[in-house]
């Protein structure tokens, strides 16, 4: 039971970072496309492997 001293503190801490964390991302505008990305997926042009690149540029 002692541990619970220790333990409480921390999941409250990384909950804190967490909640943190999502609002950084609101205020950051990483969630104002949420259609665009279920839409290109359906786009015929959508690959889904990387371009190849070239050789010349590994040697």
């Amino acid at each position: 039971m002692d541990i619970l001293i220790y333990l409480i503190p921390a999941s409250l801490l990384l909950g804190g970072i967490g909640l943190a964390a999502f609002f950084w991302a609101l205020k950051d505008r990483q969630f104002e496309d949420p259609l665009g990305d279920a839409n290109r997926i359906l786009k015929p042009d959508w690959e889904d492997h990387p371009a190849p690149q070239s050789k010349s540029a590994s040697s």
